[in-house]
């Protein structure tokens, strides 16, 4: 590619103010990869970083100290794209291969020597964790981009471009279930059927869940719930009569579970991250079960350690992903067992990503799933 020609991209220029502009594109590097983006998912924290206090994104006047990234910076964390350039050190990839795009940046991006996480294992609790699309260098909501080889996934036979898009949020789902420890045959809550609570719902169903209990107060996303293969969508505002034991007539949701488990599900996944989320979620665990974090919290919440200890439950949580997630999402893509596609809500422009994107998600969030940004 020419470095006369320009790239469009949709960047951050502070909170509220988010602008499509024309950029030099970047060089790409001996051990990097140019992609012209075929698809990019709008994802709630773009919607924090646009509307609230920054929270990945550098602050007004600072940079990443990692990237050395400052506003604007262009967004979009969960892409797909085709190879349209090799840096020379690249042997694996090929020109005019689709990939998806792991967007974490860790000690092997910035020639670190690695931290006691990286040691580990766990590049997604690096000290120096960024990310692509919101305090790196480039993002998805863009023509093109160029990133590192190794963020680089190729698309498995069969999986398209569109559905490729949702292997990053996917991976955020299946680092979770994984992580909480989750086996085959299990019952399971799930607080909240936003986006990234119906993508743990769907591949609940790959894990081979015995039973899903879902909670959703809007009815459009309920009615999502539903299609994606819930067994059970409970309103958490709406009475039930108890039938499920002493103390569970003032929560729907407990009276419902109990009806059928009695002692309570074996894992509870708070993709909500409210207090009445936490409490039912803890609540509705059986004795050594498990309770799940996936939300990111705008505020702390209050918690009585009590609840936890008396009944041996575990409360763990979950962030980001690791390659072993992609792949595996990937596998289930490739599988064909799970309709992944029923997660994409809309597909605009990216001349048209701020009013058709970010300000449509905004105005009606019930109604959308994923909305994905084509350039």
């Amino acid at each position: 590619m020419s470095q006369t020609e320009t790239v469009r991209s949709l960047r951050l220029h502070a909170r509220g103010s988010l602008r499509l502009d024309t950029v030099q594109p970047l060089p790409c590097g001996p051990d990097e990869v140019r992609l012209k983006i075929a698809y990019c998912g709008i994802c709630g924290s773009d919607i924090h970083e646009f509307l609230g206090a920054p929270i990945f994104s550098p602050g007004p006047g600072t940079k990443n100290e990692h990237t050395g990234i400052g506003l604007p910076v262009v967004m979009g964390h969960e892409m797909s794209g085709t190879i349209t350039e090799l840096g020379s050190n690249v042997k694996h990839l090929s020109v005019g291969q689709d990939v998806c795009v792991n967007p974490s940046l860790d000690d092997r991006h910035f020639g670190a020597k690695s931290c006691f996480s990286c040691e580990g294992g766990k590049t997604n609790l690096c000290k120096r964790w960024a990310t692509y699309g919101l305090n790196a260098s480039g993002g998805g909501f863009s023509d093109e981009i160029v990133v590192k080889d190794l963020n680089c996934l190729a698309l498995p036979a069969g999986v398209s471009l569109k559905v490729g898009a949702l292997a990053e949020p996917l991976a955020v789902a299946w680092h979770c279930i994984r992580t909480s420890g989750f086996k085959a045959g299990q019952s399971a809550l799930v607080l909240g059927a936003g986006p990234i609570g119906l993508a743990i719902l769907l591949l609940l169903r790959s894990w081979q869940a015995e039973k899903i209990f879902v909670t959703e107060v809007a009815e459009q996303r309920m009615e999502r719930a539903r299609q994606f293969g819930a067994d059970v969508v409970i309103n958490p505002l709406q009475p039930v009569s108890d039938r499920g034991g002493e103390g569970a007539e003032k929560n729907p949701v407990l009276s419902t579970i109990r009806e059928s488990h009695p002692d309570g599900v074996d894992i509870a996944f708070d993709c909500s991250g409210l207090q009445s989320t936490l409490d039912t979620g803890i609540a509705a665990i059986k004795p050594g079960g498990t309770f799940f974090n996936v939300a990111i919290h705008e505020k702390p919440l209050q918690l009585n350690l009590n609840d936890i200890a008396c009944l041996e439950k575990k409360l763990l949580g979950g962030i980001c992903y690791l390659k072993e997630d992609f792949e595996q999402v990937l596998e289930a893509m490739a599988s064909g067992k799970i309709p992944f596609e029923q997660m994409i809500t809309s597909v605009v422009s990216l001349d048209n990503a701020i009013e058709g994107g970010f300000q449509s998600l905004m105005k009606d969030r019930a109604q959308h799933v994923k909305i994905l940004i084509q350039p």
